[in-house]
């Protein structure tokens, strides 16, 4: 801790140490973290769920995801309706918090805007969180994916560019651990699967300073990513641009989109904190 008051991580939250915890340790909340395991199994493939779903999804037991599920029915986090669970409206507080409290999304939602006007394509932020990306912050030009994109998407870090540029940023002993413990899917024909391949083009990336997907995610999807990296040289999120390969080809992206990626990264570097 300085002397100032506590040391404060890139998103502004003060950083503490925590002991690893387990559900035998006296301050862990077995509760909430179900109730909060429910919360995250309600995505876009999963708009609905019975209990019995929720439950196998969460990894509980029917009776436990059935209390948690009416608790949350009660606190307005889930509605129910003929047997099948919803996200309820409060759960948007639950975001709308986030980016309220934090100033990275705030700090970089200018820059985006720049950004997509120069080089007429979607541009986005994202930090990591486990084995996915998580979306913080976006301008969107056009519509490059055939499911929707927006603030709080996830996707994972081992086939998108702005993952393999955080998982890059990581000792490599703990990228390689994510990775072993990531979803490995072959979602197109070129999606890179195996561990030691990724682990060669982590190395890579640590060592260019960007990373360039060739529709490793999704058919006909390229992007180019850059870290962005504080006054004192910790990387915070990435920052990307993803286009059709039609419209542009990934073999272009270095020389027609990668230097406007740059000249961001290196205005943000002096005001992320």
């Amino acid at each position: 801790m300085s002397e100032t008051g506590p040391e404060r991580d890139g998103l502004g939250r003060a950083e503490t140490a925590h002991p690893a915890l387990g559900e035998g340790h006296p301050d862990f909340v077995a509760g909430l973290a179900k109730g909060l395991k429910l919360i995250e199994c309600f995505d876009d493939e999963h708009e609905t769920l019975t209990v019995s779903q929720a439950a196998e999804a969460a990894g509980l037991s029917r009776a436990s995801a059935r209390r948690c599920l009416i608790t949350l029915e009660h606190l307005g986090y889930v509605m129910s309706d003929a047997g099948r669970y919803r996200l309820g409206i409060r759960t948007l507080g639950l975001g709308a918090a986030y980016l309220v409290a934090t100033p990275l999304p705030q700090l970089v939602q200018p820059f985006l805007e720049i950004l997509g006007e120069r080089v007429q394509e979607s541009c986005s932020v994202s930090i990591l969180e486990g084995t996915d990306i998580v979306y913080v912050a976006r301008s969107a030009r056009r519509r490059i994916m055939s499911v929707g994109i927006g603030v709080g998407t996830r996707l994972p870090a081992y086939c998108t560019s702005m993952g393999r540029v955080l998982l890059a940023a990581l000792p490599p002993g703990e990228a390689r651990q994510r990775l072993e413990a990531s979803d490995r899917r072959r979602l197109t024909q070129t999606t890179v699967t195996g561990l030691g391949d990724l682990t060669t083009i982590l190395a890579e990336v640590r060592d260019r300073g960007y990373c360039i997907s060739n529709q490793e995610l999704e058919v006909g999807l390229v992007s180019v990513a850059v870290p962005l990296v504080d006054s004192r040289g910790r990387t915070l999120a990435a920052l990307n641009v993803g286009t059709q390969a039609q419209r542009l080809p990934a073999v272009e992206l270095s020389a027609k989109v990668l230097p406007h990626l740059l000249e961001m990264q290196r205005s943000l570097r002096p005001i992320l904190r």
